[in-house]
């Protein structure tokens, strides 16, 4: 008797809440400037209460019930079935709060309410084909596992969508292609293998198989891209002056794997993870480090257990600092903004090594978004979205209009994703004049 007057109240409030202060307009991640305060929940404290409080339900409700109550769900005609996604995302323990679809950059942009899908396949059993903008808008940015009171991870969820969506044939071409590419070239950028390289030439770098203690893995887009490119150097110029011991894979080297995951191309990823493995073990890789998050990111979470230490290079180059490896001698002069890439902070929580070595610069006065940190805005660039365009307002051109707003001369980031993306907006809202975006081992370079 008393758990069902225990959730009626519960209920009854949450209910009533959850609709009227949880609107994307309005949520703790995307509040706007006049409106920080949540007047009824008093922002995620109170979404924990209610948490708590629904726990505490639950568990009345199991001792009052001789059998806890599961949907009869039916399976479809796919390879994964609503009870595999119920179980995997522990679909049943959502509470519907609010808080991931509130809290979703993109859903500024297209109707992804993550929330309403996990709930339509935990009580009917079904699995609804979604449309395309809206099964591809997802970055994998992470905000709904962050923002979530009872610690799912909506975003996994997606990327299982994704899956079935593959297996079924259903993905944009541009998608498509790119993964094709993975698959033969190991790069998502339609680029031969014996062009993974020229932008290391003249630099006097080693191969790894010379022995070294650091492997660098440069990544796709550091490889191909002439604008990333140029943070690649940047990195091998920092390394080279502080006397790190560091080769590269060369013409060996593949695609991570980590926006192929993304996409839900699990098949592929496995056969990456497979083939990098052999490759790190063929050459004793004990430590390395990536310019990239997203690469990062999957070596570090999605690789399993490794034999080897990955670094970032922000916390690589601070550690350098710290260390007196690294002296910085000219002066910047310049306003700094440092945008978070959420495969670094939010996925990783690295924050504060970016950071210190920003302010490590001579004459660099370092400036802070109102969204930094775990609260910072997506660029976009995640979860397949470099090959997937959907319409709609572009977040990179808000940041870049913060950045301009802040009073920043200088955009600085630490993800390739975010750098391409980023650089794009500035052009797009006509602030070349105003303002640049550069990767964080670029300022470091200029100030050696």
């Amino acid at each position: 008797m008393y758990a069902c007057c225990l959730a009626t109240t519960t209920f009854s409030h949450f209910r009533t809440v959850s609709t009227t202060f949880l609107t994307p307009t309005t949520s703790p991640m995307f509040p706007p400037h006049s409106q920080t305060k949540m007047p009824i929940l008093g922002g995620f404290r109170s979404i924990k209460l209610i948490s708590a409080l629904l726990d505490l339900f639950c568990f009345l409700l199991r001792k009052t019930l001789k059998k806890s109550y599961v949907p009869n769900l039916g399976k479809c005609d796919i390879k994964m079935n609503a009870q595999e996604l119920v179980q995997r995302h522990k679909l049943l323990e959502c509470i519907q709060c609010g808080m991931c679809t509130g809290s979703c950059p993109v859903s500024r942009k297209v109707d992804l309410n993550i929330r309403r899908y996990m709930r339509e396949v935990a009580v009917t059993g079904k699995i609804v084909k979604y449309s395309q903008d809206v099964l591809w808008s997802c970055t994998t940015c992470s905000t709904c596992g962050l923002r979530c009171p009872k610690g799912l991870s909506p975003f996994e969820f997606l990327i299982d969508m994704r899956s079935m969506a593959v297996e079924e044939g259903q993905i944009p071409p541009t998608l498509r292609d790119a993964l094709e590419s993975v698959f033969k070239n190991g790069n998502p950028w339609d680029r031969i293998r014996s062009k993974r390289t020229e932008w290391a030439q003249g630099l006097n770098i080693k191969h790894i198989s010379q022995g070294a203690e650091i492997l660098y893995y440069v990544g796709c887009t550091a490889s191909y891209d002439p604008r990333i490119q140029e943070v690649a150097k940047s990195l091998v110029k920092c390394l080279q002056k502080a006397g790190v011991d560091f080769g590269i894979l060369g013409e060996e080297e593949n695609c991570c794997g980590n926006e192929v995951y993304g996409v839900g191309e699990k098949g592929l990823f496995e056969f990456l993870v497979e083939e990098n493995m052999k490759l790190f073990n063929k050459y004793g890789v004990k430590r390395m480090v990536t310019t990239c998050p997203h690469g990062y990111n999957t070596f570090k979470n999605r690789y399993g257990q490794t034999s080897f230490e990955v670094q970032h290079h922000s916390q690589l180059l601070a550690s350098l600092i710290e260390n007196g490896k690294l002296k910085l001698s000219k002066e910047l002069n310049k306003k700094v903004i440092y945008h978070d890439p959420c495969f670094l902070g939010k996925q990783n929580g690295i924050y504060d090594e970016p950071r210190k070595v920003i302010e490590s610069i001579p004459g660099v006065e370092l400036l802070e978004f109102d969204r930094s940190r775990e609260r910072s805005l997506c660029c976009e660039g995640g979860g397949g979205r470099m090959w997937v365009d959907i319409p709609g307002p572009r977040l990179a051109e808000i940041r870049v209009q913060n950045a301009v707003d802040a009073g920043a001369e200088i955009l600085a980031v630490a993800c390739p994703f975010c750098l391409l993306t980023l650089e794009d907006a500035v052009k797009t809202t006509g602030f070349e004049e105003k303002i640049k975006v550069m990767d964080i081992a670029e300022l470091l370079a200029l100030a050696l």
